[in-house]
Formats: structure tokens, C-alpha cells, sequence
């Protein structure tokens, strides 16, 4: 439930790009880069947050999250210039989505369940993310449509809120033993495995398919001729398929190799943007587009996550989890920047949905190699 409220709040953000821009008279390269700064703030907060939860425990993460992602939501709706949008909508919303979202949660997760469950656990989990775009973003719409964007933010503000009481059923942290491997210790052993940086940069290139489609495809749609609810639609609809793909993904980790699954979601993704580029834009096949994006849209996290568990064990896996994450962050600051840069300068998302095919063949081809033993800890 706190991944449906948090993953659904951040997937509204490409609704507010039009009626904003029109209100301060903001292009979509200001939007881009306020987007872009809250997803590299969320990846270097993940970091923060998951050690944070390792040594103090993740309720308290979380409550402390929730109320900067309010502080930010608010602050965008009083934005009146370019920079309190990206204090707000970037620094401050970053900061409260790194505690709400998988790097801290995850782990929680991953430590509830016996071995054999964790990573089914994980793709149930992921799948309320994913199920948060499919209830929230519709919602969004009808709420900007009702009533104007500055009160949709009012109640999307309060629906973060609602994360709260939840916090208090996830309390706890992991034990610590005489003995055990350090924080420090177990950083350095990972940095100096060829898996972890493997899993990193693959990591990247979901983030900039996710973060880039987030925020531009309800755009990308109008342009396209089709109406701003058939782009709202087509994000809600990734999340609803994506609540099978990331079950699916999780279950088959438990019996199947992660690292081929990954590559085959990757390779997945630029088979559907393909078929999004080679087809007439039209209602049907955004949706189709939408149907086979979702399947593999948070696939990844539950498989990338379930790797970091397995290989380097779970007593620090928020902290190692957070830092694979910001590769994600790394790859979301890129795709939502250099799309709105580049539509600016060229009128056209093309170059970027071309790059995004190459992107997903290299991040398929970066999970091959990556060794899937258990380490003993250093």
C-alpha cells in the first residue's frame, strides 16, 4: 500500500506538465529538468534512507519520507518560478520518495519471508507500485479536470498522508551480531565485484525508460493527435499490466535464473517502443504498447533486488539495494532531461525512443555476465 500511494503519486507528475506549463508558461525542458532532479535526489536519498533503515529501522524512515513528499507536493503548488519548482517538485519530493519506495521497502520484504518466498514476496510487493499507477493516474486526471491542477495537488497531498499509519506496521531493523561484516565492509566487497557494477548500469537503463515514458508519453500522445486521456489511460494501463509482470517476474526468480530473466525483460522493452515507432499512432496501438510495456515495466526490481540479496546477503541490503538504485536515478535523470531537451531543440521525442531501443539491447546484454554465487562475507 505505500508503494500504490508513492510509485501512483510520482506517475502523475507528466499530467501536470500542460496545465502548469500553460498557468507559469514553463516549456516542457523546465518540467524535464524538475522531473529529472527529483529522480537523481531519489537515487542519492535511497542511499541515505536505506542506511538510515539498516541502523534505526524502517518506520521511522518512512514517516520522515511521507511528510517531506507532502512538503514538496505543496511547495509545487505554491511554485510561482523555476527554481521553487525544482526545490519542490525535485529536491523535496526526491527525498520523500527515496524512504517510500524499494530501496527501504524491499528489504523489509525480502527479511519477512522464508528464502524460498522472497522473491514471489518482492514481486507482490512491486506490484503495488505498479497497481498505483493504474488506480492513481486515472484519478489524477479526473481530479485536474475537476478541479484545475492546484486543488488535484491539495488531494494527492493528502493521499501521500494516508502512508503514514501504514509506517507503523513496518517497523523493525535488521539484527546485528558480534563479529558480523561492517557497513563499510560490506560496500567495499561489493564495489569490488564485477556483478555489482553489471547490475548497476543495467539498473540505469530502467530508469531512463521508466522516468522518460512517465513523464513524456502523455505528451508524446497529444502531439500524436490523440486526446490527453488516452495518454493518462496509456500509463495507467503499464501499471495494470505491470502488476502481473512484476508477480510473474518474481515468481519465476524463485525458479528460474534472474540474470536471463532481466535480459529478456530488457530485450522486451525495445520490442514494444519498436512497435510503438513503426505503427501508426493510434488508440489501439498505444494500448498495445502500454500492455506489453507494463509487463515488464517494474519486472526488474524484484529480479535486480533478489540478485543483490542473494549475491551479498540481506543484513545490508537496503544500503546495497539504494546504491544499485542510483544507477536507476542515474538513468531517470538522463531520459526525462534529455527528452524535454531534445524535443525542444528538434520538435520530436524520436532520437530518444531510437536511443531507448539501443539502451534496452545493452542492458540486456550487461546482465548476461553477471555471476549469480553467494558471497561469503568479507
Amino acid at each position: 500500500m505505500v508503494l500504490l500511494i508513492a510509485m501512483g503519486v510520482r506517475a502523475t507528475f507528466g499530467l501536470f506538465m500542460q496545465p502548469m506549463g500553460l498557468a507559469h508558461g514553463w516549456g516542457r525542458d523546465v518540467f524535464s529538468l524538475a522531473f529529472a532532479i527529483q529522480n537523481l535526489v531519489w537515487g542519492l536519498a535511497a542511499i541515505l534512507m536505506g542506511s538510515v533503515a539498516d541502523k534505526w529501522g524502517s518506520g521511522r524512515t518512512i514517516v520522515a519520507s511521507v511528510l517531506l513528499c507532502v512538503l514538496g507536493l505543496v511547495g509545487t503548488r505554491y511554485a510561482s518560478s523555476e527554481w521553487m519548482l525544482y526545490l519542490s517538485s525535485g529536491v523535496l519530493v526526491g527525498l520523500g520518495q527515496a524512504g517510500m519506495t524499494f530501496a527501504v521497502l524491499l528489504p523489509v520484504v525480502a527479511r519477512s519471508v522464508p528464502v524460498e518466498q522472497r522473491s514471489v514476496a518482492m514481486g507482490i510487493a512491486s506490484a503495488g507500485g505498479s497497481m498505483g499507477q493504474f488506480v492513481v493516474v486515472p484519478a489524477g486526471q479526473l481530479l485536474i479536470d475537476r478541479f484545475d491542477w492546484t486543488g488535484a495537488l491539495w488531494i494527492l497531498s493528502t493521499l501521500v498522508l494516508l502512508a503514514l499509519p501504514l509506517a507503523t506496521r513496518l517497523v523493525g531493523k535488521p539484527q546485528h551480531t558480534a563479529g558480523a561484516q561492517s557497513l563499510g565492509a560490506a560496500i567495499k566487497q561489493a564495489m569490488g565485484h564485477r556483478s555489482y557494477h553489471f547490475l548497476f548500469w543495467s539498473y540505469s537503463v530502467c530508469g531512463f525508460h521508466t522516468a522518460f515514458i512517465t513523464l513524456h508519453l502523455p505528451a508524446f500522445v497529444v502531439d500524436g493527435g490523440l486526446k490527453a486521456s488516452d495518454g493518462a489511460m496509456s500509463i495507467a494501463l503499464i501499471g495494470l499490466f505491470n502488476v502481473f509482470g512484476s508477480y510473474w517476474a518474481g515468481k519465476m526468480g524463485g525458479r528460474h535464473s534472474k540474470k536471463h530473466l532481466l535480459a529478456l525483460l530488457y530485450a522486451i522493452r525495445s520490442a514494444a517502443i519498436l512497435l510503438l515507432l513503426f505503427l501508426p499512432l493510434t488508440p489501439v496501438v498505444l494500448y498495445l504498447f502500454a500492455a506489453l510495456m507494463g509487463l515488464v515495466w517494474l519486472g526488474t526490481v524484484p529480479l535486480t533486488t533478489g540478485l543483490v540479496g542473494h549475491i551479498y546477503g540481506m543484513r545490508y541490503a537496503a544500503t546495497l539495494t539504494g546504491i544499485v538504485f542510483f544507477g536507476h536515478q542515474i538513468g531517470s535523470f538522463v531520459g526525462v532531461w534529455l527528452g524535454g531537451k531534445l524535443y525542444v531543440a528538434t520538435g520530436s521525442y524520436d532520437v530518444v525512443w531510437w536511443l531507448s531501443v539501443a539502451l534496452g539491447l545493452a542492458a540486456a546484454a550487461l546482465c548476461l555476465p553477471v555471476r549469480e554465487r553467494a558471497l561469503a562475507p568479507a
